[in-house]
């Protein structure tokens, strides 16, 4: 099975001297296409610093990233086309209504009978009674399913998930999981999943990557990492790798 993303010894390091800090400590990995990979850890374990760098928006301190088969950031302008990302941290114009983001988005990537796409969206994703309310009026979930439809546009063949379904009902949420699972048995796309949410994790990640201070501490499947830790679930084995950071930083 080829790999979407090979990641080998990657190091980000921030400022100089004595206040030189390193947040992401050589980690390597590889994620067949297909698959979805998830990143875990509690905060600053340098989930949303290698998301960063995976997408080509921090350059790479060392190591090395080739994504669909080019080398990030250098080659980044060849595969952005083919890559999206989603993040309840990253808003989209708020002046702009949820069509008019769609419209321009999906402009910017290029995106053939756009029209079209954007019908199925709103309609995969119930966004009808949204589609004409400024972005910047919309609730927190209704902005996660706007900014959901917005990484999906171009159809990417590799998409970065950074909690994709927080302050979203249950219901909603599950729907909006189903969705995603769909459309990568369909289309064949490669996720990168940052969530909070184990049951999520549990559902939908193939390989799980435990991050603390910067490094991979564990990786497996969600059955394998729940059976080596000794809990019943992977919100246990989150807590735990959570809570051995916080006492490793206080010491």
């Amino acid at each position: 099975m080829p790999h979407s993303l090979i990641v080998s010894n990657l190091v980000k390091r921030f400022g100089d001297g004595s206040n030189a800090f390193t947040a992401v400590r050589g980690i390597s990995f590889n994620v067949e296409a297909g698959s979805t990979c998830a990143l875990l850890g509690g905060n600053g374990a340098g989930k949303t610093t290698t998301i960063s760098m995976l997408l080509g928006l921090l350059d790479l301190s060392s190591g090395s990233i080739t994504a669909l088969g080019h080398a990030i950031p250098r080659e980044r302008h060849a595969v952005l086309g083919r890559m999206n990302l989603t993040s309840p941290y990253v808003d989209l114009p708020k002046r702009l209504t949820t069509h008019e983001n769609l419209t321009v988005f999906g402009k910017l990537y290029g995106v053939k009978n756009l029209r079209q796409r954007i019908a199925q969206l709103v309609e995969e994703l119930s966004l009808a009674p949204l589609l004409h309310k400024h972005y910047g009026t919309l609730s927190a979930g209704q902005r996660t399913r706007v900014s959901l439809a917005k990484a999906l546009i171009n159809e990417p063949a590799l998409l970065f998930l950074d909690e994709p379904t927080a302050s979203l009902d249950p219901d909603v949420a599950d729907t909006v999981r189903a969705h995603l699972l769909a459309y990568q048995a369909r289309t064949g796309a490669t996720f990168v999943l940052a969530s909070h949410h184990m049951g999520e994790v549990e559902r939908m990640a193939h390989q799980v990557l435990m991050l603390r201070a910067g490094e991979i501490v564990d990786r497996g499947t969600p059955d394998e990492l729940v059976a080596r830790h000794g809990r019943a679930n992977m919100e246990e084995v989150f807590l735990k790798v959570a809570r051995e950071q916080s006492e490793a930083v206080a010491a």
